[in-house]
């Protein structure tokens, strides 16, 4: 009977310590938790990571999953970040690290010491965890639920790029917009607003249309980047976004969570209604953009 404990106890130590050394897919863990969501959590990560000159995007199987190879003097570290919500307001933050070159002599020297590898992986992810919470001191969003998309005739520009690039986008040609209608004396209809015609959420690529509603009429002016069209009224759920224009697409990935909680189907292509200018500058948090996810339309049998 005790031989048969022993072999069983053997087996089971024999397992542990082919698994930690051999099996197990990351060296070392390090965790934290952020009142954010997975969506805020991926777009901060991607542009903190964009930032380190060795810092290099390895895949993103989904906005929760992704990888990056970050090289550290003589040393190359692999960092699989994974994101869980756990409730409302909060979500923890894992980045499994493992050392491409010396792994196997970091797993024999973490039980029984500090090493430098552990020290660098606890820097690097404090790093990233306090960029994070410097970002969500600077933006609120709210979700105040179903709303109409309101119903505009617009002059727009058709444009794309990568989300963080929506806002230089519209940068550039708020003033083409603006010089000629003013200057053929046509009056706005409403605020600026943005209808987004495709989102690529894999690679954060947009196309979208850049508009400004006018009273439609047979005398607006013709120019080769302008082009007119009817934004029809149409039932959407609706957030609140305060906070640079750059991430207002923090608002999408919160409708989209509101979006999976109610059970409400959406249609992944936002519409944002700017109220502040920003060339105006002042206060970020003071501005404002309604952000609407519409609801997906009904489809006869």
């Amino acid at each position: 009977m005790h031989r048969k404990w022993g072999l069983l106890v053997g087996a089971a130590l024999l397992g542990s310590f082919i698994w930690y050394f051999f099996l197990k897919p990351h060296d070392y863990v390090v965790r934290f938790e952020t009142k954010a969501l997975p969506g805020t959590i991926n777009q901060k990560l991607k542009s903190w990571s964009g930032r380190l000159d060795s810092a290099q995007m390895m895949g993103q199987n989904n906005l929760s999953d992704l990888k990056y190879r970050i090289r550290f003097n003589d040393s190359t570290h692999i960092y699989h970040w994974k994101f869980e919500i756990l409730n409302d307001s909060v979500s923890r933050v894992k980045a499994y690290v493992t050392d491409e070159d010396h792994s196997l002599g970091n797993r024999w020297a973490l039980p029984f010491s500090k090493t430098d590898f552990e020290k660098r992986s606890k820097k690097t992810v404090r790093s990233f965890a306090e960029s994070l919470q410097n970002h969500l001191e600077n933006f609120k969003v709210t979700v105040t639920g179903k709303a109409d998309i309101p119903a505009k005739y617009c002059a727009c520009v058709s444009l794309e790029g990568t989300q963080r690039e929506k806002a230089r986008g519209m940068k550039e040609y708020y003033s083409l917009l603006s010089n000629i209608m003013n200057g053929n004396g046509i009056a706005l209809d409403g605020r600026p607003m943005i209808e987004v015609q495709d989102w690529n959420m894999k690679n954060d690529s947009i196309t979208f249309n850049f508009c400004f509603p006018v009273i439609k009429s047979d005398s607006l002016p013709q120019h080769e980047e302008i082009f007119y069209q009817q934004i029809v009224k149409r039932p959407a759920i609706r957030a609140v976004y305060n906070g640079n224009y750059i991430t207002s697409d923090r608002a999408w990935y919160a409708l989209l969570d509101y979006a999976v909680k109610n059970n409400i189907p959406v249609d992944k292509k936002p519409v944002e209604i700017f109220h502040t200018n920003p060339n105006m500058g002042g206060n970020a948090l003071e501005w404002k953009a309604e952000i609407f996810l519409p609801l997906k339309e009904d489809i006869e049998p």
